[in-house]
C-alpha cells in the first residue's frame, strides 16, 4: 500500500467493520472447556442467538438451538441421558445429531429435528462455527500450527466499544510509542494467509539510545519478532519476543449486546518436556501474564471510551485500513439471526466495493 500523502480520505465506508448488526462467520469460542462437565447442560447466547451445549458421556460437546420444536421449552431445563438430551417438559429425547428419538407418549417419535451447530475444542476452550460446514480451521498460530502447547487463560473482560477497534490495537503503530512508550519502530508488512486470515509481521532491530534498549542490547544482538495473525476478524494470535523466546498471545472477542465486545485472552508457549521444562513453561507464562495486565491498563481505560471512527487517516494507518479492506470481504452474517447479510445498495460477495482510499494502492 503506497500513501502518495500525508492525509487520506476514504470514499466508501465499511459495510461490516465496527457494525453492530454484523460479524463474520468463522470459529467464535463459546466458555472454557474445564466450565462444561461430563452430563452437564447448561444455556448460552452466542453473538446474539440463545443456544443450548451440553456434553454427552463421551465427553463430546454438543450445540443445538435452545428450544424445543414442541412447545418451546429451554432446553437447558432439561437433562443428558448417555449423549443424548431430553427436554424437562415433555420428555422429548435428541440424540446428538438433534433427531427426536423418544417421544413418551408415542409409539414412535416424529420426524423432527433440532439445528446442530459444528464444535470443536481447542486451546482449553470451546469453539462454534457459525455457518453450516466449517470452510477453515480453527484458528492457529503458523509457527505453532503442529505443534503442542501449554495454555493459561490471562483475563476475560467487556469493553463498551466493537470487538473490531479492539483487534486493530494491535497493529496501531502509533499507540505503542505515544500509550505504552516503547522507543521501538514499528512497521508492518501484510500477508494474507486464506481468505478468512491475515498476517501482520514487524521485525524490528534492536537500536536507541533509551536504557530500555541499553539493557537488552547488552544480551541480545538479534531483531524482536512482532507477529499478529487474524481469524475471521475476531482472533488475533500474537507471536512476540527474541528468537530464542517466543511468547505467544491469543486475543479472541465476540460482539455482544449494544455493540460492546467480550474478550477472552490465552497465553501459549510452545511445550517443553520433562520437569525442568514444565517448570520453566510455568514461571514464562506466569511472568507474561503479570506484564500483560501491566501493558494493556492504558488500552482498557482507552476502550470504555472511544467512539471510534477513522475520519482522517495517516500514512502510519495503513495496516488498519489494510485489515478493514481484509475484514469487508469475509462472508458478513446478520446479529442473532446468523443469516447472509444483504441490502440493496451491496453488490454481491464476490462484486463488493473495497473500502480505500482513492490514491492508495494495497
Amino acid at each position: 500500500m503506497n500513501v502518495n500523502s500525508q492525509n487520506v480520505s476514504s470514499n466508501r465506508k465499511p459495510k461490516t467493520f465496527n457494525n453492530l448488526e454484523r460479524f463474520v462467520e468463522g470459529w467464535y469460542w463459546v466458555i472454557p472447556s474445564k466450565n462444561l462437565r461430563e452430563g452437564e447442560v447448561k444455556p448460552i447466547t452466542i453473538l446474539g442467538r440463545e443456544l443450548v451445549i451440553y456434553r454427552g458421556e463421551d465427553r463430546r460437546v454438543i450445540i443445538f438451538d435452545a428450544y424445543c420444536p414442541h412447545m418451546g421449552a429451554h432446553l437447558a431445563e432439561g437433562k443428558v441421558e448417555g449423549n443424548e438430551l431430553r427436554c424437562f417438559f415433555h420428555h422429548w429425547k435428541f440424540d446428538a445429531e438433534g433427531i427426536c428419538v423418544d417421544i413418551p407418549c408415542l409409539d414412535e417419535p416424529l420426524s423432527t429435528k433440532l439445528k446442530v451447530w459444528p464444535t470443536a475444542e481447542k486451546y482449553e476452550t470451546i469453539w462454534i462455527w457459525t455457518g453450516e460446514i466449517p470452510q477453515l480451521p480453527l484458528p492457529y498460530i503458523p509457527e505453532l500450527e503442529q505443534k503442542e502447547c501449554d495454555v493459561t487463560f490471562a483475563s476475560r473482560l467487556v469493553t463498551n466499544c466493537h470487538p473490531n477497534v479492539v483487534m486493530i490495537n494491535v497493529i496501531d503503530a502509533q499507540h505503542f510509542n505515544s500509550v505504552h512508550k516503547l522507543p521501538l519502530k514499528i512497521d508492518f508488512e501484510k500477508y494474507e494467509l486464506n481468505q478468512n486470515a491475515i498476517i501482520f509481521n514487524n521485525i524490528t532491530p534492536i537500536s536507541g539510545d533509551s536504557f530500555f534498549i541499553k539493557l537488552i542490547s547488552r544480551f541480545y544482538k538479534n531483531a524482536i519478532t512482532y507477529s499478529i495473525c487474524y481469524w475471521y476478524g475476531s482472533t488475533g494470535m500474537v507471536t512476540f519476543g527474541p528468537d530464542f523466546l517466543h511468547l505467544h498471545f491469543m486475543i479472541s472477542l465476540r460482539l455482544i449486546e449494544e455493540g460492546k465486545a467480550e474478550i477472552m485472552t490465552l497465553l501459549m508457549i510452545k511445550k517443553r518436556r520433562g520437569i525442568l521444562g514444565r517448570l520453566y513453561n510455568h514461571f514464562v507464562l506466569w511472568l507474561a501474564k503479570i506484564l500483560g495486565k501491566k501493558f494493556i491498563k492504558g488500552d482498557t481505560k482507552l476502550f470504555q471510551t472511544i467512539q471510534f471512527d477513522l475520519k482522517t487517516p495517516i500514512k502510519a494507518d495503513r495496516s488498519i485500513i489494510q485489515f478493514i479492506n481484509h475484514l469487508e470481504r469475509q462472508k458478513p452474517l446478520m446479529w442473532k439471526s446468523w443469516q447472509l447479510a444483504r441490502s440493496q445498495d451491496v453488490e454481491s460477495m464476490q462484486n463488493r466495493d473495497r473500502w480505500r482510499d482513492e490514491r492508495t494502492n494495497d
